[in-house]
């Protein structure tokens, strides 16, 4: 296993305002040539000179939610599931670029992270404000089920060959472990320090969690036994570890909020702390383009049969997407 760790550094709270009333914005931009790296601009301000830059290009802006923090793509149905803190998912068709529908949950869950079982199209939205989570049938829209976890969970993460879903349990100190067949917590996992984050290889069914505590470790990698529930090993990272994925035909882990596109080995790196994407060769491990985009950059997933990375800008209400031509 290799573990690769973001330079960006730590990732300041992401609940710290609060829900507001704006309604935010998806601006898309599109590569249009294999160039060097390119700027990406992905407010509305920044929209006009972002026009005419080599490789991207801002095509179209699309109203969400007000504050979106958690984004999650459904691949084999070119889909997306967006949360944000006025309770409210919004579903996306990403061949359309549009919002094709809205899914409302209790008032004050304000859902944060986000998951999908692309084979299942099964959604699953932590919800820290109400310590559960959503059960989302994408086919049907609606909720099926709630499911109760720890306190406040911070992060979610899927493991498609197994069918388990994987939730991180900020104050709980815990993992919980849900069977998305029997639909509730087959485990419960202790981790002894904060968790933050978490994913997982579905290929060796390990999960992998970013914790963090003045009162406990330190900031670790707690690796967890998916066939055993059980943690197995701990891992010495960096300061605040934020996040972590998985590229899981390399056995790869990567720390701070990133997702990995595993076709063509390009890693996205969100930094919050510089409100830009990095964009990695996952295979030479060098940085190919420094990519603006909104503020308070919080989560970024990827479609990996369109190649497309789609941001999550938790302070000016907008997603990026991120495209490329081959």
């Amino acid at each position: 296993m290799n573990l690769q760790e973001n330079p960006a550094g730590p990732v300041g709270s992401r609940r710290a305002r609060p829900v507001g009333t704006r309604r935010g914005r998806i601006a898309v931009a599109v590569a249009v040539g294999a160039a060097a790296p390119a700027v990406l601009a992905s407010t509305p301000s920044a929209a006009a000179a972002a026009v005419g830059t080599p490789g991207y290009r801002v095509s179209a802006t699309i109203a969400v939610g007000s504050l979106p923090d958690g984004v999650a793509v459904d691949p084999t149905r070119h889909t997306a599931v967006v949360t944000d803190e006025a309770d409210r998912l919004s579903l996306l068709s990403l061949t359309a670029a549009k919002v094709t529908g809205t899914v409302r949950l209790p008032a004050g869950a304000h859902p944060g992270a986000v998951a999908v079982d692309p084979t299942t199209h099964t959604a699953y939205i932590a919800n820290p404000g109400n310590d559960t989570v959503s059960v989302l049938d994408e086919t049907t829209r609606t909720v099926t089920a709630t499911v109760r976890v720890g306190t406040v969970p911070a992060a979610v993460a899927v493991d498609p060959t197994s069918h388990t879903v994987y939730v991180a349990n900020r104050t709980a100190n815990t993992v919980s472990v849900i069977q998305e067949s029997i639909g509730k917590v087959t485990a419960t996992v202790p981790v002894d320090t904060t968790p933050i984050a978490l994913a997982v290889d579905p290929r060796t069914h390990t999960v992998y969690v970013t914790a963090y505590s003045s009162h406990f470790r330190g900031n670790e990698v707690v690796v967890i036994d998916g066939h055993t529930a059980t943690v197995t090993g701990r891992i010495t990272v960096g300061r605040g570890p934020d996040g972590v994925a998985v590229d899981p035909a390399t056995d790869t882990v990567y720390i701070d909020d990133v997702a990995v596109d595993p076709g063509t080995g390009v890693v996205y790196a969100a930094n919050s702390g510089s409100n830009t994407v990095s964009v990695i060769n996952g295979r030479t491990r060098r940085v190919t383009a420094t990519l603006p985009v909104g503020q308070l950059p919080a989560a970024v997933a990827v479609d990996p049969t369109t190649h497309t990375a789609y941001v999550a800008n938790l302070d000016d209400d907008t997603v990026t997407v991120i495209s490329r031509t081959p």
